[in-house]
């Protein structure tokens, strides 16, 4: 079976699981399937940490979204999270999303994210990540860049 098809099946069965176990409407839909991050070893960290209940927020570039065409997330969507290889691991649904200036972003709002101790490394680490998006999108960081946090729970996991 090819990898895509696998994933996706995977997905459907893990959906269905879903549906069934929290008793929703079987026109219940997803908003997308994804991992966080560019590598595998951050990805997987972070797919951890949400399922640990540390990790309750995501910072996205807005230009992103337009660039690839996608909605921005609104409060009720459902999401799945994988690992790295596209195994679903738990679904979220979107709390609040701000779209707020990077350099307006505060420590208060970035520690949602659960994965840094000070502002300073959560920028650096996020201004890396834009850095190498933007690169393989064709948008460029600045520290006016619109960026959608977006705050979840998760309602299901495996």
């Amino acid at each position: 079976m090819e990898n895509g098809v696998k994933t996706q099946h995977l997905v459907d069965l893990f959906w269905k699981k879903f549906l069934v176990e929290t008793g929703r409407e079987e026109s219940t839909k997803y908003i997308e399937v994804f991992h966080f991050e560019l590598t595998e070893k951050l990805a997987n960290e972070l797919l951890q940490l949400v399922l640990i209940g540390q990790k309750k927020a995501t910072a996205s570039s807005l230009l992103a979204y337009e660039i690839e065409g996608t909605r921005v997330p609104e409060v009720g969507d459902l999401s799945i999270v994988t690992d790295w290889e596209g195994n679903p691991k738990c679904v979220i649904q979107t709390t609040a999303v701000t779209i707020i200036p990077f350099k307006d972003i505060t420590y208060e709002i970035c520690k949602r994210e659960g994965e840094d101790d000070t502002l300073e490394s959560w920028q650096k680490g996020h201004e890396r990540f834009y850095k190498a998006e933007g690169n393989a999108l064709g948008y460029e960081f600045t520290d006016d860049m619109p960026v959608v946090f977006e705050d979840f729970e998760v309602v299901y996991q495996v």
